[in-house]
């Protein structure tokens, strides 16, 4: 039921509001806590628990009161103020607000800072001794790396409100603001001179990239530059000289440099671990600056160094909840919500879909769907003509997902296009004499071309590349533009975006981005929108979760304000061909929407399906079995299997009845988990395969299309195609900006209940939240989330875990702040993170393999590829991938895997200490399967036991998951998920690929079946 909300705003008001919003919101941030945005939902922290002391900190910056008395510095996103001959911290600020790079004022009486309590970067400052924050600096942009003038008038930082990053300047008292750069490259860490009256900055430009100096009259002049990075810039008190970090040739060095030439001398030691802030001046010849972990001091010309010890305390809370009861059991019918893809006829009498692994046709006046295909292979995206009388989709049955066009009439198919790559979202021209897709590009993940087919002639020209994670193209009613949603990121200093329209000529190929409400994403790109109408006067999107149109001419561009027609969530529309009605998804439910009244109409879809249950009794006779706990093998057992579980472990005895496995020379263990994967089902049908083949029988995916997720767990846990158990969540739940396609862009408020509300329908397993969440939103996904007894995790592990995020992915990876609060520039990490995770329990999944573990176990093994799955699998193309990957990786860091070793030490440190740590690779940005085994070879590699590792794999895993009760371990009554392997993995973890039979919930898989190409 529609509420009595206008229809259609004008983009004068929408913007005006913008304005509005915008201002308002900091203002109240900077009076209350930002918790209390979210009061009414969020319950009080309990009794604290646990204590945890800091003595390091990873990436931490500081600067020093002006009589000399006070260090200010960041940990962990709280902002400290420490005496100066070291001591206990008092925390400045609270810790949700995720505050860095603190700087004093010259008159000492407050603290400048960078803070993202309101989803955004902002600058803030605090008195000395603690209180109520006061924003300075407002808007939908980044502010960031604030530096004081030294008469306490100005402050300078840098921002990306111009387009690229800048360095602005704001008048503290009148709040005016000035753009002080204006090269198209990004330019940041400003600091002023002593006197004021230069600036110092990095810069990014291509002409000449490195330090730059801007004299009093506006004229800018290079002061130096490196083939490595530079950051944080800071003047000599009294002399023309600056202080900079300098991170080049696998070293993060502290260097100083003269002025107008000459002197560059190298202030810290080549093996220190320099963090990339400012220095804080004692006076003209010492002071201070952080490197591995600590605060240190030196003086000018004397290498002796001496640190000022810390202590930061912080009170974690262990909360449990019920967790979420899942029945594996089950022999009940369950409806299908995997309805991949929907799409309405132009008649408006049928709707096509993929579930179950094959192609449907839902036809009016009938709620039970037709099947079109059915067979071993994958076909989706389903796509039909003008006329209706065809349907445009891509189908792996030669191996990569091909093009395919089906006659509905006759039921024949055609071979339209058989790609050397995966095809994906084909979409018909209104003519029907050409197809648009996209089409991988192997050499980068995410990176596609989008391309035109002409039927006639199989003519193939690219329309735009490289493009990445784009949506379904969408069609002009002449045939002369496509449209689709894109990736406009704020600038190239940081990938983050918003997603917009991006009209395409297929004249001339020039192409244009456009948006209806600035500074707004829209959904989940994919199969989002915008949609245009048969009739092209209207774009169809979706936005903040809801259904909108916008007018458009006949070449996109926008005529009005958009239309909102839903306040429920909707995804997937497409139109009917009079241009009268738009039909999508409402999370479970399919619906057809009326544009000229907004009534709205259900269309039932009767489709089921059951989990598919063994019977009989499965006998594995077992010389050794590990059974996840112990580090002995029980010996010379049967493990007696009914149904999917393990109804007990005996010592053998000859003649049982049943199947019979003969393991007597073999070594049984759990079923692998993979904890960390986002898949798709371009991947094919033989992915479930490649999972069972590599021994993993559970596979963890936070983050998908979730229709496109439930597809594949349904399909593989109704036996329809061979594959793992799989535990899921949806979109990534993200902040204001986004980058991949799958990550859902939202704003405190209905949006996120939405989409809350969706997780509880569809029956996630888990939440996910990505880097530019605020911690107040996610702090509500938490409490969703334990509510429905499912785990959250993030990218981050503090303030998270004191409110209670259950896990954190990767030991580095994606940050807001352009550097990790986990790991170092040289892939350190120092002991606030080790003590943090070990005594909050988080689980964390460190993807080693993802950072620099794969490359590094191709380089130290020829015989890393010598296996039957790669052979099955992969080919030599798989090895150039991973070899490409690799240089990309190098250029952003040349350490990338020179200092992986440092990465292995800190998961080692980890689990010595009794820390949660469990294997995931982040596959398909690496390859599946194969890279699962990268990440445990790679952790006994760096010195943690086979034993150790084999238990994170299954026992741990199940337990971060919730459901050791029933999955990790061989024991009476646990789920039949266990895999035959030959060699002792104990001893040799590489033995863990001699996979010659899987069993999955009781149903068994000899290696030759799963390895065997389907025709």
């Amino acid at each position: 039921m529609m509420m009595n909300l206008p229809n259609s705003y004008s983009l004068i008001s929408f913007q005006s509001f913008s304005k509005r919003f915008f201002k308002t919101i900091p203002l109240l941030l900077s009076v209350l806590p930002v918790s209390a945005v979210f009061a009414e939902t969020l319950p009080k922290f309990t009794a604290d628990s646990v204590k945890v002391t800091l003595t390091e900190g990873t990436n931490i910056a500081l600067t020093l009161s002006p009589d000399k008395k006070t260090i200010v510095m960041d940990l962990q996103g709280t902002i400290y103020s420490v005496p100066f001959q070291g001591g206990l911290a008092k925390a400045l600020t609270d810790p949700m607000g995720d505050c860095r790079q603190p700087v004093f004022s010259p008159d000492g009486s407050k603290v400048a800072f960078q803070a993202f309590w309101d989803g955004n970067f902002h600058i803030y400052t605090v008195d000395k001794n603690g209180g109520t924050p006061v924003q300075i600096t407002f808007g939908t942009f980044d502010d960031r790396e604030p530096g004081y003038s030294p008469d306490g008038k100005k402050i300078i930082f840098s921002s990306d409100r111009s387009g690229n990053y800048d360095v602005w300047e704001l008048e503290l008292a009148s709040g005016e603001l000035k753009q002080l750069t204006t090269d198209a490259g990004n330019d940041f860490f400003p600091s002023y001179s002593s006197d004021g009256s230069q600036i110092a900055y990095v810069s990014e430009r291509s002409a000449a990239p490195g330090i730059y100096i801007m004299d009093p009259k506006g004229k800018e002049k290079l002061f130096l530059t490196s083939k490595g990075k530079l950051a944080s810039p800071i003047w000599h008190p009294k002399e023309s000289r600056i202080v900079f970090n300098n991170f080049n040739e696998g070293k993060s060095l502290l260097d100083m440099a003269k002025v107008g030439g000459g002197d560059w001398e190298t202030l810290s030691e080549n093996s220190e671990d320099v963090f990339p802030f400012k220095v804080a001046w004692i006076s003209d010849t010492e002071y201070l600056y952080t490197s591995d972990g600590l605060i240190k001091k030196r003086k000018l010309g004397d290498k002796l160094v001496s640190t000022i010890p810390f202590q930061v305390q912080i009170n974690l809370s262990h909360e449990k909840y019920k967790l979420k009861v899942y029945d594996f059991n089950s022999v009940a019918s369950n409806k299908v919500k995997g309805i991949r893809g929907p799409v309405v006829s132009p008649d408006g009498n049928s709707v096509a879909f993929t579930a179950l692994g094959d192609m449907w046709l839902l036809k009016k006046g009938s709620d039970k769907p037709v099947q079109l295909t059915n067979d071993s292979f994958i076909e989706i995206d389903p796509a039909f003509s003008s006329d209706g009388k065809q349907l445009a989709y891509v189908c792996d049955r030669k191996g990569n997902m091909d093009l395919y066009v089906r006659d509905l009439a006759s039921g024949s198919e055609k071979l339209v296009l058989n790609a050397a790559d995966n095809i994906t979202f084909p979409a018909w021209s209104a003519d029907g004499s050409k197809i648009a897709y996209y089409q991988k590009d192997p050499a980068a993940f995410g990176r596609y071309s989008l391309k035109m087919i002409e039927l006639s002639s199989s003519k193939e020209s690219v329309l735009y590349a490289p493009l990445f994670d784009g949506s379904q193209p969408s069609w002009s009613a002449d045939g002369k533009y496509v449209v689709i949603s894109a990736l406009q990121p704020y600038s190239s200093r940081y990938r983050e975006g918003v997603s917009k329209f991006l009209v395409i000529s297929t004249v001339d190929k020039t192409f244009k981005f456009i948006t209806p409400i600035n500074e707004r994403t829209f959904s989940t790109r994919g199969k989002n929108g915008p949609y245009w109408s048969p009739d092209g006067t209207k774009f169809a999107f979706s936005m903040d979760g809801v259904l909108w149109t916008v007018a458009v001419d006949k070449e996109g561009n926008l005529l009005n304000a958009p239309r909102r027609l839903t306040n429920e969530l909707a995804e997937n529309p497409s139109w009917t061909g009079d241009s009268k009605s738009i039909v999508y998804m409402a999370t479970d439910v399919l619906k057809k929407i009326s544009l000229a009244d907004g009534s709205v109409s259900m269309i039932p879809i009767d489709l089921n399906y059951k989990i598919k249950q063994p019977a009989g009794q499965v006998v594995v006779h077992a010389g050794k079995v590990f059974n996840g706990r112990s580090k002995e093998y029980l010996t010379n057992v049967d493990i007696i299997i009914v149904g999917n579980r393990i109804q007990k472990i005996e010592p053998h005895k000859a003649g049982r009845t049943g199947k019979l496995i003969d393991a007597s020379k073999q070594t049984v263990i759990p079923g692998l988990i993979e904890m960390h994967t986002h898949q798709t089902a371009a991947a094919g049908e033989q992915l479930g395969r490649l999972w069972l083949g590599y021994g993993i029988t559970t596979i963890r995916e936070p983050g998908g299309d979730p229709y496109d997720v439930i597809e594949r767990k349904e399909s593989w846990a109704s036996g329809r195609r061979a594959g793992p158990r799989n535990f899921y969540t949806g979109g990534i739940l993200d902040g204001s900006r986004i980058y991949y396609g799958m990550n859902v862009g939202n704003v405190a408020g209905a949006q996120l209940e939405l989409e809350l509300e969706k997780a509880r329908r569809l029956g996630y397993d888990m939440m996910k939240t990505y880097v530019r969440m605020t911690d107040a939103m996610q702090q509500r996904v938490t409490v969703f989330a334990h509510n429905l007894g499912i785990p959250v995790s993030s990218h981050e592990i503090y303030p998270a875990m004191k409110y209670g995020v259950d896990a954190v992915e990767h030991m580095g990876a994606t940050s807001r702040r352009g550097y990790s609060p986990k790991l170092s520039a040289l892939n350190n990490s120092y002991q606030d993170v080790v003590e943090l995770l070990v005594k909050s329990g988080m689980n964390i999944t460190p993807t080693a393999s993802l950072q620099g573990g794969l490359p590094v176990l191709v380089q130290k093994d020829a015989a890393f590829f010598d296996n039957k799955q790669f052979k099955a699998f992969y080919n030599e193309d798989a090895v150039n991938e991973i070899k490409n990957m690799t240089s990309l990786r190098l250029k952003g860091n040349p350490v990338f895997v020179s200092s992986f070793g440092n990465i292995q030490k800190t998961v080692k440190a980890m689990i010595d200490q009794g820390g949660h740590v469990t294997p995931g690779t982040d596959s398909p940005i690496i390859q599946p399967g194969l890279s699962y085994h990268a990440e445990l070879q790679s952790w006994v590699d760096g010195g943690i036991s086979p034993f150790e590792t084999l238990r994170s794999a299954t026992l741990y895993s199940a337990e971060a998951l919730g459901v050791s009760k029933d999955l990790g371990t061989l024991e009476k009554g646990k789920l039949a998920d266990l895999v035959v392997i030959d060699g002792d993995p104990l001893k040799n973890i590489k033995d863990v690929l001699n996979v010659t039979t899987v069993i999955r919930n009781g149903e068994v898989f000899p290696i030759e079946v799963l390895l065997k190409k389907v025709n």
